[in-house]
């Protein structure tokens, strides 16, 4: 996983409440053993519909999700994760994100930037009108700003959140940076104790 510090681009305004995990990558994707690939399942069964946001020339491009409240709920599924990055996102802000989709992005480097409810509709509100506006999301200062609407307002996000962002470490990168204390205790283990050859 890459560090990330800031994410700038495009936006893209998914003005929906509730959002789960089936909507943002359906059932029917989940047939695939890879982590790649599932962008072109993200959000399938809207993107149907020829008006979806998504679908619209002025948001091909975009990097950033601005959603609203109760985003990535319902189901654990790690692929909603998946297929936003692999669509090309780096960033998802909405007012309120589900637990386990919170937790599951920031270990494949999505970032989850929650702001509070008038803030997020302030920032749907701006985008949907001028879908042209650059925004950023500062990991480090946990602020989104978009400064052709004299927008910054601050996120939320807890500290290992933001360190494992910043520093890049999923979940193999956080148990590697223990591997002397492993090696340490692995080499005091008694010797009539299964052990994992390497």
């Amino acid at each position: 996983m890459e560090p990330v510090h800031v994410v700038t681009g495009r936006a893209v305004p998914l003005d929906r409440a509730d959002v789960d995990t089936d909507q943002i990558i359906p059932s029917d994707w989940l047939k695939r053993i890879e982590r790649t690939g599932f962008g072109a399942g993200l959000f399938s069964e809207w993107r149907d519909d020829r008006d979806f946001v998504l679908n619209r020339q002025e948001h091909a491009g975009a990097t950033i999700l601005v959603a609203g409240p109760n985003f990535g709920i319902g189901s654990s599924r790690e692929h909603a994760v998946w297929a936003l990055v692999d669509y090309g996102f780096a960033a998802v802000v909405s007012p309120r994100f589900g637990d386990i989709f919170k937790s599951n992005s920031t270990r494949s480097g999505l970032v989850p930037a929650e702001v509070g409810a008038e803030d997020g509709r302030m920032l749907l509100d701006a985008i949907s009108g001028d879908p042209s506006l650059e925004v950023t999301v500062d990991v480090e200062r946990r602020v989104v700003e978009v400064p052709g609407a004299g927008i910054t307002v601050p996120f939320a996000l807890d500290d290992t959140a933001r360190d494992r962002l910043l520093r890049g470490l999923d979940d193999i990168g956080m148990t590697l940076e223990h591997a002397r204390e492993i090696d340490l205790f692995e080499s005091s283990r008694p010797a009539w104790m299964p052990a994992v050859a390497v």
